[in-house]
């Protein structure tokens, strides 16, 4: 039997909820049995009753407000837990058209991939500004080169993972969680595909980009911090490189007005070069040690992953 859970995570979303249930299907092809789970991020509002009113089959609650990447990874582990075979995320303010729900689980269910985003038309998308679908390509193809994957909505939080997919991912930054777990996936060798899909009239402005330049920086933070978690080597090396050739060329000089009997008065060029080469190796050397725990990391969700495979075996 196949179980499908649809989670949805939550912050204060009484008003919005009840038209985006509406909207979920009970029933699917290739699905023997479809619930819906409600993630509550500790809304001060009636989020969980509206939820259990309208006959959500889980509710998780959060004591407190932990933001959108904790409350989607709760659901995940929550779905897990309740026996998921497939797992969908969408958003609760009814961005995303449900009735497109399918188009995210048909390459799962042929097994053609672990894990299928629902791409927007961004073009299309009339309360988008010009600046902010510039962006979004921009983020998108930064994504890509990060992840080794050919996603072309990237902060898209329509998606779709099998089982074995979602017991995989883990989020270690804040703000969101979709340029995380899509760089993750390309690190883990799943395939990743990308469906074109609709979407509905906004409902309400939103809460993740409330000012454009705000959303630059923390995209542009999470990035770099993601790039530094999953390619640390590379992010040292190119940095002490960098560091170390223009010490090296500092040197270069000196030696150059050295030879022809001008070193005086270029001392300083000495010490800059020193203190540059030194730099570029230390952080080397740093790249190799994040490295090694990066490994380790990598080796420890794996040991993770197989347990929990043996444990529902068992």
């Amino acid at each position: 039997m196949t179980k499908l859970i649809i989670q949805i995570p939550c912050f204060n979303e009484e008003a919005a909820l009840p038209g985006t249930l509406a909207e979920l299907p009970r029933e699917l092809p290739g699905v023997d049995l479809v619930e819906w789970l409600v993630v509550d991020d500790g809304s001060r509002d009636r989020t969980v009753e509206v939820a259990r009113e309208l006959g959500v089959d889980h509710v998780v609650e959060l004591p407190r407000n932990r933001g959108l990447s904790r409350a989607f990874l709760a659901g995940i582990r929550a779905s897990l837990e309740a026996g998921a075979d497939l797992i969908v995320n969408t958003d609760a303010d009814n961005q995303y058209r449900a009735a497109d729900i399918p188009l995210l689980l048909d390459p799962l269910l042929k097994g053609e991939a672990d894990l299928v985003v629902g791409a927007r038309p961004i073009g299309a998308i009339r309360h988008f500004s010009g600046p902010k679908r510039i962006l979004q390509r921009l983020g998108s193809w930064v994504t890509r080169i990060l992840s080794g994957t050919e996603v072309s909505d990237a902060v898209s939080g329509f998606r779709a993972f099998t089982r074995r997919a979602a017991m995989q991912l883990h989020v270690f930054n804040e703000y969101t969680y979709t340029v995380e777990t899509l760089i993750q996936a390309g690190q883990k060798g799943m395939v990743v595909r990308s469906v074109p899909v609709g979407v509905n009239p906004e409902q309400r402005p939103s809460r993740l980009v409330r000012s454009t330049p705000r959303y630059i920086l923390r995209q542009a933070t999470t990035m770099l911090r993601i790039f530094v978690t999953y390619r640390p080597f590379r992010f040292f090396a190119l940095l002490g490189t960098g560091v170390f050739t223009v010490g090296f060329l500092l040197g270069l000089r000196f030696l150059f007005f050295y030879l022809n009997r001008a070193g005086a008065g270029h001392v300083q060029s000495v010490i800059l070069a020193a203190l540059l080469l030194g730099i570029g190796i230390f952080l080397f050397l740093v790249g190799l040690l994040a490295d090694l725990i990066a490994v380790n990391r990598r080796l420890l969700e794996d040991l993770e992953a197989r347990l929990q495979r043996m444990e529902e075996r068992g």
